[in-house]
């Protein structure tokens, strides 16, 4: 008892002496420049606190430890609070691990309600950071001989458990939504098998053989349907976004968080608990407390994905609640718990620290100090999005002419920092033709998302597991409760799709004649490719073409009786029929402020996980003719970056779509063009010294280099 005492007041002595030292005014100062630069990078898509992480990293030499992790932990941990601004605004996710705010927070900056959705995503990621700290403190002494149990058995059932969210967020298509979810996981696959060293669908290019990098799929499959969509139809954002009703949205979003502390809470035990397991991508997280608030908030199955404040307020939450959950690996055994944090380790060998039993005992105080710093840092940064919020939010009512050249430059600078190769923004393009198209015939993306994060983890740690354990693996406590979950997780959508239909056998009596829909040709496409991509795997070794067979063979299942289901079952009885059905009448009230109307008259039905196209009262041929000028834009954007460099591209670019989508006045267009030129080559070429693209004029004339920006 004496012994556990003791321990107590060692460690309140020095959390006390930690937080005494991080109140020195310097030492505050330079947290709060880290919580500044995180939330710009935060904002800016694709580009993320792991570049930014990087590039602190050498100024950190001169500094002593507790001002050092100050810097780097206030950088990551407001990155995540900075992430939420474009996804809500735009739909544009600012990083991997925001793309499930996009689900209601862009629907509510649709309705007006942007101020609403920054806010409760600000005191929703400052509550979480704050409980990840808290979490930290607390679980450090505990968890070691936790963690020491978790192999890659329990790391394979975790990765299993988090796939098993696909069938929740395929929402009224499950069977779209596990082809989805399957298609992801053999994207995942692309590249070098690390068992064999085959090279598995990688069509002879070099770009290929480690993969497709996460950030131009995730950019393409949810930015650029957007702006494609705010292209088509010509509007703002939002109708109306007045000063004194984003006021009123600000505080209404604090009041909804503290409304729903509890889902805050649960989500943040979700994000800390995934967060301090390494080797689970923590691009996973929004999605499994998304899946989780789906299935236990009440009525969320009715008003998820239409702009429901608990949406953003779940995903939020567990989102900053990771980082201090990924920093008990990093801390405790010297194994980071994301990216981010392996660059944090850097900064440990720079100053001479050890993880491991030092950091719990002598360097406790260093230990507390990372913790305060992560708390203090969730509270500068969310004042600081409190303080910019209304400004944030007129953004949502601006022109359509003026949203989109900006922020479709930032994309591609965003896309191109994943491998920094032309075949990052070849993938953008790629991903945001498929992402447009499953948008439009309702195919749920974020399974795809979700396959692509997990796909990878959960090949690499089945093998590991037969081979180290054989089959008995299967036998241990938590990897046999882990798998229950799942199965339950998979089974439940499809056993109340029976029950919806009457029961087993009305549904296998419910048949009719074939019936042709546009909709059904991008099902034949997909089956075409899934079929293809299983002949190819025919000729790889065993261990190669195992998993990707089974995986693809489950998904052309899937996809073949989804075709089945849309063409023969009769409309009262096919769910997915049935969706399609109504799919103008569900946009058109969502379209006029009636998403609530619409799953009311549907309440017998589960929602679509994913936003709708609003562009559904618009002719065929206008919205086919948009569309194609929109990826034309993007075809020319890319050729004529490809001789000039991206930022002379974008002056140009801007200049001929506000002249020729709006008319707007040259003076605008001039002053616009000038200072978003300005802008990206003083933050990106000046500050951040991001490489770029080569281009056929940085070749054909070097001495060019020095004066035009971005010629590489």
């Amino acid at each position: 008892m004496e012994s556990v005492v003791a321990e107590i007041a060692f460690m309140a002595t020095s959390a006390g002496k930690a937080f005494v030292i991080l109140m020195d005014p310097m030492r505050l100062m330079y947290l709060a420049a880290g919580c500044m630069m995180g939330l710009v990078l935060g904002i800016v898509p694709g580009i993320g606190g792991l570049a930014g992480t990087a590039m602190l990293l050498p100024f950190t030499f001169n500094m002593d430890p507790y001002t050092a992790f100050a810097l780097l932990l206030g950088l990551g941990s407001t990155t995540a609070t900075g992430d939420p601004i474009p996804a809500i605004l735009f739909g544009v996710p600012g990083g991997a691990a925001s793309a499930a705010t996009v689900l209601d927070g862009f629907p509510m900056a649709k309705k007006g309600e942007a101020g609403r959705a920054l806010s409760a995503a600000y005191m929703s990621s400052l509550m979480g950071g704050i409980f990840g700290a808290f979490l930290m403190a607390v679980s450090i002494p505990i968890l070691r001989p936790v963690m020491l149990f978790l192999g890659s058995p329990e790391l394979l059932a975790f990765s299993v458990l988090g796939i098993s969210m696909v069938a929740i967020l395929s929402g009224s298509a499950p069977l779209r939504g596990l082809t989805a979810g399957c298609i992801g996981i053999m994207i995942a696959m692309i590249g070098t098998d690390p068992q064999s060293g085959t090279l598995r669908w990688t069509f002879n290019s070099l770009y290929l053989w480690d993969g497709l990098p996460l950030t131009p799929q995730l950019l393409g499959i949810f930015a650029l349907p957007e702006l494609c969509d705010l292209l088509i139809s010509r509007t703002a954002i939002a109708a109306d976004t007045s000063v004194g009703n984003i006021y009123k949205g600000q505080w209404q979003g604090v009041q909804d968080c503290f409304r729903h502390w509890w889902l805050i809470l649960r989500c943040s035990w979700i994000g800390g608990g995934i967060g301090s397991i390494p080797g689970i991508s923590a691009s996973v997280v929004d999605w499994l407390a998304y899946g989780h608030a789906l299935k236990t908030e009440k009525g969320a199955s009715a008003t998820f994905g239409k702009g429901d404040v608990r949406g953003v307020i779940a995903s939020e939450s567990s989102n900053n609640a990771k980082e201090g959950g990924a920093l008990v690996p990093t801390v405790a055994f010297g194994v980071p718990g994301s990216a981010t944090m392996a660059i944090l380790l850097g900064a440990f060998l720079i100053h001479g620290l050890v993880p491991g039993p030092d950091m719990l005992t002598k360097n406790l105080d260093i230990t507390y100090a990372m913790v305060w710093s992560v708390a203090l840092a969730n509270i500068l940064g969310a004042g600081m999005c409190y303080a910019f919020s209304p400004q944030f939010a007129r953004l949502s009512i601006l022109r359509f002419s003026l949203i989109l050249p900006a922020v479709l430059g930032i994309v591609y600078i965003g896309a191109f920092e994943a491998t920094r190769q032309w075949g990052d923004l070849y993938s953008l393009l790629v991903f945001g033709l498929l992402g447009w198209i499953m948008k439009q015939f309702k195919w749920p993306r974020p399974p795809l998302i979700l396959g692509v994060v997990l796909g990878d983890t959960i090949e690499r740690y089945l093998f590991i597991s037969v081979e180290r354990y054989g089959l008995a693996w299967l036998t241990r406590p938590i990897v046999a409760i882990l798998f229950i979950i799942a199965i339950v997780g998979l089974v439940r959508p499809f056993m109340a799709d029976i029950r919806i239909h009457g029961g087993i056998k009305k549904m296998l009596t419910s048949f009719q004649g074939p019936r042709f829909h546009p909709s059904q040709l991008f099902t034949i496409f997909v089956i075409t490719i899934l079929g293809a991509a299983c002949f190819m795997a025919l000729s790889w070794d065993f261990s190669a073409k195992i998993v990707p067979l089974v995986i693809g063979i489950v998904a052309l299942i899937a996809s073949g009786t989804s075709l089945f289901n849309d063409m023969c079952r009769k409309p009262e009885a096919g769910m997915e029929s049935l969706v399609d059905q109504t799919i103008h009448e569900v946009e058109r009230q969502i379209s006029a402020g009636g998403g609530g109307g619409a799953a009311a008259a549907t309440a017998d039905q589960k929602i679509h996980m994913d936003l709708t196209s609003e562009t559904g009262h618009l002719p065929l041929n206008i919205i086919i003719t948009r569309a194609a000028r929109f990826f034309g834009y993007l075809f020319v954007f890319m050729g004529i970056m490809a001789v000039i460099g991206l930022i002379p591209t974008v002056g140009l670019f801007v200049v001929f779509f506000m002249r020729y989508e709006n008319s707007e006045r040259w003076s605008l267009v001039i002053t616009y063009a000038t200072v978003l030129v300005i802008a990206i080559t003083f933050v990106f070429e000046h500050v951040m010294h991001i490489p770029w693209p080569p281009t056929l004029m940085g070749q054909w004339f070097p001495e060019l280099k020095s004066i035009i920006p971005s010629l590489s």
